[in-house]
């Protein structure tokens, strides 16, 4: 009778799996700079969502310093987390570097091609090139997100530091690099989008 009721249990164990985000990114989501890693992005969002009454895991696989490049060559070894949802934040650094925005394009459209091919949702969390860069590197940066949105019909944040860039009380000395109180405005601003993101629990 025991085992009988055990296997009559086993679907709703199995519904009862939290929801497993992956915030796959750069040193934004990786939280550089602040004290605690209870204060990063990452830990911001899956706060917010589990207070909304939603069952998630996110796990930060966030490496400061990380380019496009650097992220296409780890999101093979990343899935093996099995990710329902990936938070896809690349693209700063190939900025800050002046690369080719062609490359960093390509980069990316590897990396959604994978999380597609692996079946698992993506929100795809945009940045925006230095203005010094100039004009057309501007736009052709600015413009890829849009186009792999598109391209891989996945949902779209357009700036990461919507509402904290260039805000000096938000931002770290570097004013690059959000601090405590900018890292929570940005989850707040980006958790709706996650929010609207996620797959129904399997």
């Amino acid at each position: 009778m025991a085992l009988a009721l055990a296997i009559a249990l086993l679907p709703l164990i199995a519904q009862a799996a939290p929801v497993k985000i992956l915030a796959f990114g750069d040193s934004l989501f990786a939280g550089y700079g602040l004290s605690s890693d209870a204060d990063n992005i990452p830990a911001q969002i899956e706060k917010a969502l589990k207070a909304g009454g939603h069952d998630v895991t996110v796990v930060n696989a966030a490496v400061s310093g990380d380019t496009t490049a650097d992220g296409l060559a780890r999101i093979d070894w990343s899935l093996q987390d099995k990710p329902d949802l990936v938070l896809l934040e690349l693209g700063a650094n190939d900025a800050l570097r002046g690369l080719d925005p062609d490359r960093a394009k390509a980069n990316l459209d590897q990396i959604l091609a994978r999380l597609k091919q692996a079946n698992v949702a993506v929100l795809l969390c945009g940045m925006l090139a230095p203005r010094n860069l100039g004009p057309a590197y501007a736009a052709k940066f600015d413009g890829m997100y849009k186009d792999l949105a598109e391209k891989y019909q996945v949902p779209l944040y357009p700036f990461i530091l919507d509402g904290v860039a260039m805000v000096q009380v938000l931002n770290q000395a570097d004013g690059m690099h959000p601090n405590k109180d900018g890292a929570l405005a940005i989850a707040k601003r980006l958790t709706p989008a996650v929010e609207k993101a996620l797959p129904a629990p399997k």
